[in-house]
């Protein structure tokens, strides 16, 4: 199941929005049992799913595929598809961890059916292979492999690097955990996973994903209304997961109706990122655009902006009366800004807002903080997680690792799994947390979370960071919520560096996503949806 709506480029748009925990992909088997889905006939859809992949993985010369079977269902899917490999002429080989005799369940029926030779995995010899499968260990593996597994997968991964031969893993690489993405003392470096009615977070999130080579998904029967049950708060950062949120421009619409960003600038000698951040909300929709900017940098911004109005800003008072105005829905504070006491002052002028006309239905303000907002609050960050869960507005918070450790450092185990992180973030601050990298995610205090599939390597670049928080903020000035502001603005920043590709620099992000809407909107996503701001 890979397929790509059309007109969205990125190969992993065809993947369904719902991540499963290995716990909760358990509980899925368990509701599908219920429901009259032997195990015994999910592992064997299982199985010929897992020698489908390997047919399209092995060269002309095919050679011999070794299946390393582990004692759990990842080894009763391997002894499966060893078995259909063999149907289909080819010359299959089992290498077992542990005796035979000690497989349970369905694992154990699995091996009964397999008339071929069983060997133990230190015997193997992988030199004239054509493919090996990795059906060791699945995704609820918890503790470091060691012994004979480690032994083979550290032979295994030495020969398919010197060899230059596939190695296709089941469900995931063994050794790679499947709820964080972290790696069990050792994993096999797969070149292609094949997985069963719902992906992982381990699949999405670093250092797993590049373990895990290319993605397929098989579907072997579970009925996707267990969900309902499940109810997953993980999510694939995806269009399909905040389509329905996007602002989508109506003929009757104009600029008041698509809102008013607001970004607070540094002082003269570093003004930069806050005109970027300013582009980034004005390219991604928002009606109007302002830069507050101290007096002294007025003139700079005046000379280099053109359809981003300022006013100036010298002090937190100045940003009160600014944010008086209703109308401002959005805010971004932090880059460019400085760190110290005035900008503390500044991030908790704009928290403090005004009182809401609950009656008439009158939005949350939402403050967007990045960067020196954050660093600022570094020594005393419950400050800052009291200003937002006292404030009548919201608030998103961008770090990057070295900001998340600086902030949360003491209060969150960095130990724990990116996922989990930045969970704990949004609980412990009342914020919407965005922890960047390859493996973005955003979550709420709710307990929702996003997970990216960014391949855009050339973001790794000076300001993008500034750019992303101000798409943040024009997002949210069109009224799109939270979270759904935030995973739809990695994605969209990820997709514009996409499409440019080598040599991006910061100012290029904003110009890319005129491209990155044309094709949103030319997807199908948007089929049948009323017209809406």
């Amino acid at each position: 199941m890979t397929l790509t709506p059309p007109g969205i480029p990125h190969k992993r748009q065809g993947f369904p929005v719902e991540l499963l925990l290995p716990a909760e992909m358990g509980e899925a088997d368990r509701l599908s049992a219920e429901q009259g889905n032997k195990g015994s006939v999910l592992m064997e859809r299982a199985g010929h799913a897992v020698a489908q992949a390997a047919l399209r993985l092995l060269a002309e010369d095919r050679g011999r595929v070794i299946i390393l079977c582990g004692p759990g269902n990842n080894g009763g899917d391997g002894f499966v598809a060893a078995r259909m490999l063999r149907e289909y002429g080819l010359e299959a080989v089992i290498g077992l961890l542990g005796p035979r005799e000690k497989l349970t369940g369905d694992a154990a029926s699995a091996s009964a059916r397999w008339t071929g030779a069983v060997e133990p995995l230190a015997t193997l010899d992988f030199e004239e292979a054509g493919l090996v499968i990795d059906a060791l260990f699945g995704a609820g593996l918890s503790r470091d492999i060691e012994g004979d597994a480690k032994n083979v997968i550290l032979r295994l991964n030495d020969w398919s690097k010197r060899l230059s031969r596939p190695v296709l893993a089941i469900d995931v690489p063994s050794g790679i955990d499947g709820a964080s993405g972290l790696v069990r003392g050792i994993a096999v470096e797969a070149s292609a996973c094949v997985t069963f009615f719902r992906l992982k977070p381990g699949h999405f999130l670093m250092p797993g994903r590049l373990y895990c080579g290319a993605l397929t998904l098989a579907d072997i029967g579970i009925d996707p209304r267990v969900l309902a049950t499940i109810k997953p708060q993980t999510s694939l950062n995806v269009p399909a997961l905040w389509a329905a949120a996007l602002p989508v421009p109506r003929l009757a619409g104009h600029k008041y109706n698509r809102g008013h960003a607001l970004v607070v600038s540094g002082p003269l000698a570093h003004t930069g990122a806050a005109r970027l951040a300013a582009r980034g909300a004005l390219r991604v929709g928002a009606g109007l655009v302002t830069v507050a900017t101290p007096a002294d940098a007025l003139t700079v911004h005046a000379g280099a902006l053109t359809a981003i109005m300022t006013r100036v800003c010298d002090t937190p008072g100045d940003l009160e009366d600014i944010l008086n105005d209703r109308r401002k829905n959005a805010v971004v504070a932090g880059p460019g800004l400085g760190v110290g006491q005035r900008t503390r002052d500044f991030v908790l002028a704009a928290l403090a807002g005004i009182e809401l006309d609950e009656e008439a239905g009158e939005p949350r303000r939402t403050v967007v903080l990045d960067a020196d907002a954050l660093a600022s609050f570094a020594r005393e960050p419950q400050t800052l997680f009291a200003a937002i869960k006292a404030s009548l507005h919201a608030a998103v918070l961008t770090p990057h690792d070295g900001e998340f450790a600086k902030l949360f450092g003491a209060l969150i185990d960095p130990a724990g799994s990116k996922l989990d992180r930045t969970r704990q973030a949004a609980v412990l601050s009342g914020a919407t947390v965005l922890l960047k990298g390859a493996d973005t995610v955003v979550a709420t205090p709710d307990g929702r979370a996003s997970i990216a599939a960014s391949e855009a390597p050339w973001l790794a670049t000076a300001g993008s960071g500034d750019v992303l928080s101000g798409m943040i903020a024009g997002l949210l000035a069109q009224s799109m919520p939270a979270f759904e502001a935030a995973s739809a603005a990695v994605w969209m920043h990820a997709d514009a560096a996409q499409r440019f590709g080598p040599g991006l620099i910061s100012e290029d992000i904003p110009e890319m996503l005129p491209k990155v809407f044309r094709q949103l909107f030319e997807s199908g996503l948007f089929s049948g949806t009323e017209e809406r701001r």
